[in-house]
């Protein structure tokens, strides 16, 4: 749980939304509100022929999977469900997280009353006719809470029409977004608000999602197994969406003609084939491998081909990002120097968006480098300057390039005789740099490729004036 200053970005979307057009029956009718809403409370009964993910959507706290980071015994949103909490409260995260099961967890405490607005079809009227009924149900001693779903949709004038209500705590907000709360959400109703960032469901919490529903009477009761294969298959497809994982495991149990869900049959109920992929085995080096070499031999289409199955397959997009910024230095450096500052601004969109968005930065990225002139020569150079250094070949700074700024530093000839670059016309001058042991020592060496053909003259200068130096 954080502030709002301590808040990152992400993207979401709540999970388990079904209509709910009843009635307010504590002092006010309120059927256009409750109409464009989007949450059930989680005790209310649920038709068993729903789908999967609606009548598996948690009914308790401890049944929230992925979000133990938020649910601690005295946390915010645990005094929140439980009815204790007074503080209006913004969820974000990734798809299929649970902040609409969280808002359902909340609609469930019988002690307040309920109101669920979605952004996308309510307006300004909706907004101040809720707030209105709350204002009268509190004179009643009775506190609303109002969920709002995809909040950020809301335009500023809705925002503003919350604001009071909440200051002043006739309604205790509770809004799920998609977007950056930051960026989406007006700051004084961040100001008032506690914001929680809901995270992907790593595998394991996808994996127990996913037996859940196997063995609970609610899925499938302990009547269907499901091969190991498949579930590695559905966890990965899922992506760290919980609601994902539990619509492709019912497409697939009606794809099943045995007793167990086999990888057949996830890749029969899907439009896409999954892609065999193991994030820790040979198949995960082999791709990675093949990528950096893709690139690295001027192959863009390959290089693509490889980018598509790891995001396909659901490698982690930061993996990626990671990979292309390491292989800008090793095999381009500074033949495109720019090919770095690309490779970076990519690992940026990837924090920042995420997928699926970030894919196409990852991809303008890979075409960049791909396409790119090569040089190996940044890494070459700092390999043979470490090589040197761990070697033993060092020496003694010299003594011109020595601190002389503390007491005494001149006696000791420290810094004396320094010739300050900036004072000579060419910005250049002659002057001892290395230890006398790396006298003469080349350790960068420009190619002919891209920016580096100019680099190839200039340094063959600049080390004819530096080293025009007195021995």
């Amino acid at each position: 749980m954080s502030t709002p200053r301590g808040a990152d970005s992400a993207d979401s979307v709540g999970l388990f939304a079904v209509d709910d057009p009843g009635t307010d029956n504590s002092g006010g009718s309120e059927p256009a509100a409750r109409a464009r809403g989007g949450v059930s409370p989680a005790n209310e009964p649920v038709d068993p022929g729903a789908p999967l993910a609606v009548r598996m959507r948690p009914r308790t706290l401890d049944e929230v999977l992925g979000q133990s980071h938020l649910l601690s015994d005295n946390s915010p949103l645990r005094r929140l469900v439980e009815g204790r909490g007074a503080s209006s409260l913004i969820l974000y995260g990734p798809p299929g997280t649970g902040k609409t099961t969280l808002a359902s967890l909340v609609a469930a405490d019988s002690d307040r009353h309920f109101v669920s607005l979605s952004a996308l079809s309510a307006g300004v009227k909706d907004v101040r006719a809720v707030i209105d009924s709350a204002r009268t149900r509190l004179a009643h001693g009775t506190r609303t809470v109002l969920f709002i779903d995809e909040v950020h949709r809301f335009s500023k004038s809705q925002q503003d029409a919350l604001l009071a209500a909440v200051e002043n705590g006739i309604v205790l907000l509770v809004a799920a977004t998609t977007e950056n709360p930051h960026f989406s959400i007006i700051s004084p109703l961040l100001s008032r608000s506690l914001i929680a960032e809901l995270q992907s469901l790593d595998e394991d919490a996808i994996s127990d999602v996913i037996l859940r529903a196997l063995s609970d009477e609610r899925g499938f009761g302990g009547r269907l197994g499901l091969d190991e294969d498949a579930r590695d298959d559905i966890v990965r497809l899922a992506g760290g969406d919980a609601r994902r994982s539990l619509t492709i495991l019912e497409a697939a149990a009606g794809a099943a003609r045995g007793e167990s869900i086999t990888a057949a049959d996830v890749e029969t109920s899907l439009d896409a084939a999954p892609v065999r992929y193991d994030r820790d085995g040979d198949q995960h080096y082999d791709v990675t491998s093949a990528f950096i070499k893709s690139i690295r031999g001027s192959d863009v289409d390959a290089a693509l081909h490889y980018l598509a199955r790891m995001l396909v397959a659901g490698e982690d997009p930061r993996f990626v990002a990671r990979r292309l910024m390491v292989h800008a230095s090793e095999d381009i450096g500074m033949a495109d120097p720019t090919a770095l500052q690309a490779a970076t601004a990519a690992s940026h969109v990837v924090e920042k968006v995420g997928m699926p968005e970030c894919r196409i930065a990852l991809a303008q990225a890979t075409i960049h480098l791909a396409t790119a002139p090569k040089s190996n020569g940044v890494i070459k150079a700092i390999n043979e300057a470490m090589g040197d250094v761990q070697s033993g070949r060092i020496g003694q700074v010299p003594k011109v390039l020595r601190d002389g700024h503390y007491k005494g530093a001149k006696g000791l000839g420290n810094g004396v005789g320094y010739k300050y670059p900036h004072d000579s016309a060419p910005g250049v001058v002659a002057q001892q740099y290395p230890p006398d042991a790396l006298l003469d020592r080349d350790y960068y060496t420009p190619t002919e490729h891209g920016h580096e053909r100019e680099l190839t003259t200039r340094v063959a200068k600049l080390r004819a004036i530096v080293r025009k130096f007195a021995r």
